[in-house]
């Protein structure tokens, strides 16, 4: 696993550890593999089995955190994920709005695995915002589905996101996508369109690190030479079946014998 990863992640070994340590990260039985985004203040625990098969899909799909602010440094580090991505675009995502949203979005992503989830605020990055029909004039926030190429899809009856009973709603667009009930939609702007395609024409790693602490595992991002652009609530989450979404907030425990799709 270390040797497959090892362009996105460090992996090392450690024998003892204290009660402070579990505490710390939020464990209370071994073996246990403690995922942390220090720069996005999130985790999530898997406790087997650990199997290869069970251990690398839990490995990949925390590589990233549960909702990832789109910018350029993003998008690159998406190119080797084969995840489609769901795409939120907000006003500001600053404000206590969109903070809100994000958050009912993490519930979201915790339970739809198989999905990569996004956002971004028009006032952050107007021109991408504007690829998928969102501007100032849009109605605010926007649900897309897009797998990186020139189409991104709508959902019927989706089509944007009222301030009411979000996570009822965000539910309906994931259950509308996986049904079917879609309208592909091409992306505008030639020039942005050139520069989306460039993001995946090379490779760029995303660094973790992976603790191994006996029989406990600890995976923790690397900040490099500059600060992240943005920084999200914490939030400790479960792993779930790709299946359901539960609109609160979980858990960090995944619980023994459950499998990522």
């Amino acid at each position: 696993m270390a040797k497959k990863y090892k362009k996105k992640a460090w992996f090392s070994v450690a024998k003892d550890f204290s009660e402070n340590m579990m505490v710390l990260h939020d464990f209370d039985k071994v073996p246990a593999l403690v995922v942390r985004h220090p720069s996005y203040n999130e985790q999530s625990v898997f406790y087997g089995p650990f199997d290869v098969e069970f251990l690398e899909d839990f490995v990949k799909q925390n590589m990233f955190p549960l909702v990832m602010p789109i910018t350029y440094d993003t998008l690159k580090s998406l190119d080797n994920d084969e995840r489609k991505i769901v795409l939120t675009i907000v006003e500001d995502e600053n404000d206590e709005k969109s903070k809100k949203l994000i958050r009912i979005l993490k519930s979201a992503a915790s339970a739809n695995r198989d999905l990569v989830f996004g956002y971004v605020g028009i006032k952050q990055w107007e021109d991408f915002a504007d690829t998928f029909g969102a501007n100032k004039k849009t109605k605010l926030p926007k649900m897309v589905v897009w797998n990186r190429n020139e189409d991104y899809l709508t959902v019927n009856g989706s089509e944007s996101i009222d301030e009411e009973d979000q996570a009822s709603q965000v539910s309906r667009f994931l259950e509308g996508y996986r049904e079917g009930r879609t309208i592909e939609t091409r992306m505008s702007g030639p020039s942005m369109l050139g520069f989306i395609n460039s993001l995946f024409s090379g490779s760029n790693a995303v660094y973790l690190v992976f603790f191994v602490v006996a029989t406990i595992f600890v995976i923790q991002s690397i900040r490099g030479d500059e600060e992240p652009p943005r920084v999200s609530t914490r939030d400790e989450v479960n792993q779930s079946s790709t299946s359901s979404f539960v609109p609160e907030t979980q858990s960090s425990e995944s619980r023994s014998g459950q499998k990522e799709d």
